[in-house]
């Protein structure tokens, strides 16, 4: 069903319950219930994981999902990811398009008219960055400004507009920062890849649009998220392949590399409590708007070494009998330099997350890991 130049399909998925707390919740100032939700990205990782919950959660919530649907990795995944949502019926739409399309995203916010956005949208990776700069210019940088554009506008004649506008950034953004763990409140001014810097730059142009329109705008810097029907571009995907391959892993800065993994269940529970307590709009001394903008990061605040992390993987494939006791890590894996574009470590400060929202991503690298191996045996090996 063609509804003027937007494509739309309708989806819908199973209520999973899901909840994890460090304190009283904070005391939040929208309400999602009846809402109409606009995620781009939605066939993503994060974005599909995130359309799950919201379904779930919120009985007469109605998402619009948006996503290109790019070969960037195996398509299959982000079919699967959708496929999950299926009959939702009109809770969900689905809109097959870029965000860079500036006519598509004018159409689709003056057609549904969303109260809240979560921007998933974008090219990732940072090694991919160096050899295909011309997709993250135009996902990451053209894609966001008509999203803002578009939220600025979606004031005009006195309507309510947008009540808040959620993004993704990226750890990468803290560069090449030796100050651990990495806080909101440190300097992000030396990135080392080019996605890095379209992330900052993300930032930047979100409290600008912040400043002038009062748009309630957060920025969520994620940390290294893992987890079952993830991005096989990333390192736990890809050493499963290839050690169930019989090949040889590579392990980056001689095995000296720390991450913040963080399970995707722990993403998505920071993000929906974020969107549903947008930064208030208050006025200065100057009678100009104080920009009602907010970053956090959302990380598992426990960097784990690399060499760990790929041992208890193999444990968990043992375990899963994907591979068998007797298998021989050590010739399997090579400790080779460190890559352009890549750091030695991220760790997340959690604690403004902590203090504003009560929670702090809590899931064990074991017990993330383990879900993993389990949708990949399933989905790969039976």
């Amino acid at each position: 069903m063609t509804k003027s130049i937007l494509e739309i399909y309708t989806i819908e998925i199973n209520n999973k319950c899901w909840f994890a707390t460090t304190k009283s919740m904070l005391d939040y100032n929208l309400e999602l219930t009846s809402r109409t939700v606009l995620v781009t990205g939605v066939a993503g990782f994060i974005g599909g994981a995130l359309a799950k919950r919201l379904l779930n959660d919120f009985v007469s919530i109605k998402i619009i999902g948006v996503d290109n649907l790019t070969s960037y990795y195996d398509i299959r995944l982000k079919k699967e990811r959708l496929k999950d949502l299926i009959e939702y019926g009109d809770r969900f739409v689905f809109i097959e398009a870029s965000i860079a399309n500036k006519e598509v995203v004018e159409q689709l916010f003056a057609q549904y008219r969303p109260s809240v956005v979560v921007n998933l949208a974008a090219q990732a990776g940072v090694r991919y960055s160096i050899s295909h700069p011309d997709t993250y210019i135009e996902s990451n940088l053209i894609g966001f400004f008509n999203i803002l554009e578009a939220c600025r506008h979606s004031y005009d004649g006195l309507k309510s507009g947008v009540d808040h506008l959620i993004y993704a950034s990226s750890s990468s953004v803290y560069g090449s920062n030796t100050k651990v763990p990495y806080s909101v409140d440190d300097k992000v001014d030396n990135p080392v890849s080019l996605y890095a810097a379209t992330k900052k730059s993300n930032e930047l142009m979100a409290h600008a649009y912040s400043k002038l329109f009062n748009i309630p705008a957060t920025g969520l810097r994620f940390f290294t998220v893992y987890g079952p029907c993830g991005r096989p571009d990333m390192a736990y995907f890809g050493f499963t392949d290839t050690l169930l391959n019989d090949g040889t892993i590579q392990i980056f800065n001689y095995g000296n590399c720390k991450r913040d993994f963080t399970y995707i269940d722990d993403i998505v529970e920071g993000i929906i409590r974020i969107m549903r307590h947008a930064p208030e709009r208050k006025v200065g001394e100057d009678g100009l708007p104080i920009p009602p903008y907010k970053v956090y990061n959302i990380g598992n605040n426990n960097p784990e070494n690399l060499l760990d992390f790929v041992q208890t993987l193999q444990k968990e494939l043992v375990k899963a009998r994907a591979l068998p006791r007797d298998y021989d890590f050590a010739a399997h894996t090579k400790l080779v330099p460190m890559q352009p574009g890549d750091v030695p470590i991220t760790y997340a400060d959690t604690t403004p997350l902590e203090e504003d929202f009560g929670f702090k991503p809590n899931t064990s690298l074991r017990e993330g890991l383990r879900a993993f191996v389990q949708w990949y045996v399933k989905s790969y090996l039976e």
